[in-house]
């Protein structure tokens, strides 16, 4: 029981930067993509990356 427990507290903060991209508007389509596969096989650096430099390109409003 106690490693099951263990188990699910790993993959609940294993999945708190994933659905939090996920949920973002700071990015979109491929660059989103990218950065949840980054934090799938980078783990949390690649979201404190994404806090920290998303988005990559500027977004062009028209008036």
């Amino acid at each position: 029981m106690f490693t099951f427990l263990c188990g699910m507290v790993f993959f609940f903060f294993w999945i708190i930067p994933i659905l939090a991209i996920g949920v973002s508007d700071r990015t979109s389509g491929g660059e989103k993509l990218a950065w949840i596969l980054a934090v799938i096989f980078v783990s949390w650096f690649a979201w404190i990356f994404y806090l920290l430099l998303a988005p990559l390109k500027s977004r062009r409003y028209s008036a």
